[in-house]
């Protein structure tokens, strides 16, 4: 068994760049686990194959709990189990969020605190232009215009209102994930580790410290450990981190005793302040060429050869931020274009030559958690986002403001002239009850799940401001689940920043 400076647990977007920035102190060895392969397939490279990856063994495959407000239906929820985790089955949209956004993190966390560490990411995490927009997309600007949304500057300014065409972690018409930005080169290190194929099943906790972790490899019941000297870090992202405290004893005492797991730290917010962006979309018929034909021949052609054509797409070629009410603080609406139509939550191919303008609820009320199904490390957690569900109907509401919307952009031109009709929710869904009946039947997750760790000064937060796992020396958390709420942008640049704002406060120890 050898002992490590640093145990880093989970090689997604979080722990690739914490593992990369730690291990360029040449006198500091680090171990990166993880539970998926090597980033090898095809897939992972063609931007536009993206939702391909979901439910392949390069997904861990979760569904959440049945959702009372959505017809009780348990949403597909992709998270990536590969290297890169989730950064190499995403649709690589690099969107940060909002200057108010930071508004409700911890002090030191606010917007011009932060910015010197998404500067540090400017060589390794691109936001490229689109290389090969659809001539729906250029289209979809001007009817946005035409409806009354202006162009954005930039969508990763301080105020990102407005629309724009999505910047995107693409390089040369491939998928530029954390682990080609930052980990493939820091993998030539000697004192870097990386191990994949090891599923962690729970934390090594000695009087009160952490002192490493247990983890099978491959496909054996056997389990091997991995001490560390100086820290642990859990960076598995916001369902699998609160998962693992939970199997270690971590977390609140009623939920620990309902599966016969002794209390090692009672922590009440653990698996608690589940928050995700919901989507539903509109999807329309049209006369033009689609992402539909994206797979021909010499669409495959141009790609191989030239980085080139409709396989560089992200699907997700432009978006629009808008505020639903003039008194919001920020954009509480996220209109998402895809030339492209997005079917039964992006697991069957598309049917036919069509778009999809998605309405987002960027600032959802509801709350969820993630709690366990089984004390069996490798049973799938329990998620519940809970979607829907705040008391006074206002995530419905935005989202129903987003559907209409959407409506305004595909009638105005010069996007109307393509659209032959309304497949969902249909032309005759106008009414309030057609339309919730809409949301509760086909509205799907965005893949943002933050909060289940979150950080915070009090007491009640799951870790501190420098991200210290409460009541547990030697003990970290970060990801995306330390995030306390959800930006008006996209989780994958923020999460990227929280890594390299973790690897500053771990040399200061």
């Amino acid at each position: 068994m050898r002992v490590y400076d640093v145990v880093v647990v989970g090689a997604g977007s979080a722990g690739c760049v914490l593992a990369a920035r730690l291990s360029e102190d040449p006198s500091t060895s680090v171990l990166l686990l993880e539970a998926g392969p090597r980033d090898r397939k095809l897939n992972v490279r063609v931007p536009a194959a993206f939702s391909k990856l979901f439910g392949s063994p390069l997904d861990w495959g979760y569904r959440t709990a049945p959702q009372a407000a959505l017809d009780d239906r348990r949403v597909v929820f992709p998270r990536g189990r590969v290297l890169g985790g989730s950064s190499s089955i995403n649709a690589m949209m690099a969107i940060r969020g909002h200057r108010a956004d930071h508004d409700a993190w911890p002090p030191g966390w606010g917007w011009d605190d932060v910015a010197p560490a998404y500067a540090r990411s400017d060589a390794h995490f691109p936001r490229a232009t689109q290389r090969h927009p659809s001539r729906l997309t250029l289209d979809f600007l001007e009817s946005a215009a035409t409806a009354g949304i202006p162009a954005a500057r930039d969508l990763n300014a301080a105020d990102n209102e407005g629309v724009g065409l999505t910047p995107v972690s693409i390089r040369r018409g491939r998928r530029h994930s954390v682990v080609d930005g930052y980990l493939r080169a820091a993998m030539r290190r000697p004192n870097l580790t990386v191990v994949t194929g090891a599923h962690v099943t729970r934390l090594l906790v000695d009087r009160g410290k952490a002192r490493g972790v247990a983890y099978r490899p491959g496909e054996t019941a056997n389990e091997e450990e991995a001490h560390a000297s100086r820290e642990v870090v859990l960076a598995a992202g916001a369902i699998d981190t609160p998962k693992l405290l939970l199997l270690s004893g971590i977390g609140p005492p009623d939920e620990l005793e309902r599966h016969d797991i002794a209390v090692e730290v009672a922590s009440a917010a653990v698996g608690k302040n589940l928050k995700d962006h919901l989507a539903n979309g509109v999807l329309a018929a049209v006369d033009a060429e689609t992402l539909f034909s994206a797979e021909r021949l010499r669409h495959v052609l141009a790609w191989l050869t030239l980085g080139r054509g409709p396989l560089t797409s992200n699907v997700a070629e432009a978006a629009a931020f808008v505020r639903t009410e003039p008194s919001v603080a920020g954009p509480d609406l996220e209109l998402i274009f895809a030339p492209v139509l997005f079917e039964e939550e992006g697991t069957v191919p598309p049917s036919q030559d069509g778009v999809t303008i998605a309405a987002v609820v960027l600032q959802p009320r509801s709350v969820g958690e993630v709690r366990l199904s089984s004390s069996d490390p490798l049973h799938a957690p329990e998620i519940d986002p809970c979607y829907l569900t705040d008391p006074g109907g206002r995530d419905a509401a935005v989202l129903l403001e987003g559907i209409r919307r959407a409506r305004r952009i595909l009638s105005a031109e010069p996007l109307a002239r393509h659209v032959s009709g309304e497949l969902l929710p249909g032309a005759d869904a106008t009414d309030d009850d057609a339309l919730h009946a809409h949301l509760r039947a086909r509205s799907q997750t965005l893949y943002h799940p933050v909060g289940t760790c979150r950080m915070g000064e009090n007491q009640d937060a799951v870790v501190t401001p420098d991200l210290r796992v409460r009541g547990v020396d030697g003990l970290r958390v970060v990801d995306a689940s330390v995030i306390p709420a959800l930006p008006r942008g996209h989780t994958n640049w923020p999460t990227v920043m929280v890594a390299e704002r973790a690897a500053e406060l771990m040399r200061v120890r």
